[in-house]
């Protein structure tokens, strides 16, 4: 049996942010590093979308950025000047080629292209067994996400962020390259919170998607069609499709972190890295890591490492309401954007307001169903 300091189970997004830091901060380099994953993270299978001011920590690796988002429903449109933030986008395949190339020169970090089958924490060691090995270490960090924990309690709901993406190429030139599409939600909401969201790379090339935030996954034909019915609204006629993503994102403020051990790490979405009220994933992750990393050089119980904001609560309240009356997701965002600053919103998204910014934003939304929502929630 192979030993090491540290194991990550799984190689999703918030592990190799954290192997990342770990290696940008060189405290580690006297450390033995396993990452354990199935996938070899050779293809693009994702996007990852997120707001922030210019030259941050990735921008090496931004695909597509822009200064302007655009905000809609079926009575109105709003451009939202995004200053000082611009929203980024940056692709699955390249980020995975950046940090495998950081971490290849390490001699401490190993990569196994294993399937994991189980972990257990015995007597302040992890004994980790995938298909063909087993190993140990004295610390795991574990992204191996598994809905069932939250699916057999009913405390905190569960909703999914699950989308179907079309890349296309088309013939007009209708798309505004300098503008993405936050959310449209002229599409008809079928009694769920659903909008359209583009990505423009050019007049005439896209990444279209047809999002829902609620419980239940559609047909795949039924996202499709609602792709197909929007494009045509576009005025598009003729096009290619160049690439299809889907995905699948858990918003949940189901409290993860009480699953910690004291050697054991719950990360990413199996953490409740993920923004339980957006599904946003990338920039969270990345201040989690980094605090993760400095935790390290700090602590030794991992009991200790999650910290509860006022956040958590904020978005305890939108999922209740979203779980109990998804089709009014339109109205609450459509209340929020119609006339708030739009980067005091998103600075609000990102959890980095004061309660007298807090205040400024929730003021804009419905407020009889967010009271009820809270006294619920209190007397719950």
């Amino acid at each position: 049996m192979r030993n090491y300091d540290y194991i990550f189970a799984g190689t999703g997004l918030s592990a190799l942010m954290t192997v990342y830091e770990m290696v940008l901060s060189k405290n580690f380099s006297d450390k033995k590093i396993l990452l354990l994953d199935a996938d070899l993270k050779k293809t693009n299978d994702r996007t990852w979308c997120f707001w922030e001011k210019p030259n941050g920590r990735y921008e090496n690796l931004v695909h597509k950025k822009w200064d302007v988002a655009v905000f809609s429903n079926e009575k109105y449109t709003r451009d939202l000047d995004l200053k000082p933030y611009q929203y980024k986008m940056i692709q699955g395949l390249d980020f995975y080629k950046f940090v495998f190339e950081i971490i290849s020169a390490e001699k401490n970090i190993e990569f196994f292209n294993q399937k994991i089958v189980s972990f257990q924490e015995e007597d302040n060691r992890v004994f980790v067994k995938t298909e063909t090995e087993e190993f140990s270490c004295h610390k795991l960090f574990n992204s191996i996400f598994n809905p069932k924990e939250i699916l057999e309690q009913d405390k905190y709901p569960l909703l999914q962020q699950h989308f179907i993406g079309w890349k296309i190429k088309s013939s007009e030139a209708v798309f505004f390259p300098e503008k993405a599409t936050f959310m449209d939600f002229s599409v008809a909401q079928k009694g769920n919170t659903r909008f359209m969201y583009v990505l423009p790379f050019s007049e005439n090339e896209a990444l279209i998607e047809y999002t829902l935030f609620s419980k239940d996954l559609l047909s795949e034909e039924e996202y499709e069609e609602a792709i197909k019915d929007y494009i045509k609204k576009l005025g598009i006629k003729n096009y290619e499709i160049l690439e299809k993503e889907t995905g699948n994102i858990p918003m949940t403020s189901y409290q993860f972190w009480n699953k910690n051990s004291k050697n054991i790490l719950n990360i990413g979405s199996a953490g409740g890295w993920t923004k339980a009220s957006t599904g946003y994933t990338f920039k969270s992750a990345s201040k989690k890591s980094k605090a993760l990393v400095s935790f390290l050089g700090q602590e030794n119980d991992f009991r200790k490492f999650h910290k509860r904001t006022k956040f958590w609560f904020y978005d305890l309240l939108l999922l209740d309401i979203l779980a109990q009356k998804n089709q009014v997701g339109s109205s609450i965002f459509s209340a929020m954007f119609k006339k708030g600053n739009p980067s005091l919103i998103f600075k609000f998204l990102d959890e980095e307001t004061s309660f007298y910014e807090d205040i400024q934003v929730i003021l804009k939304c419905p407020k009889g169903i967010f009271l009820k929502a809270l006294f619920d929630r209190l007397y719950k």
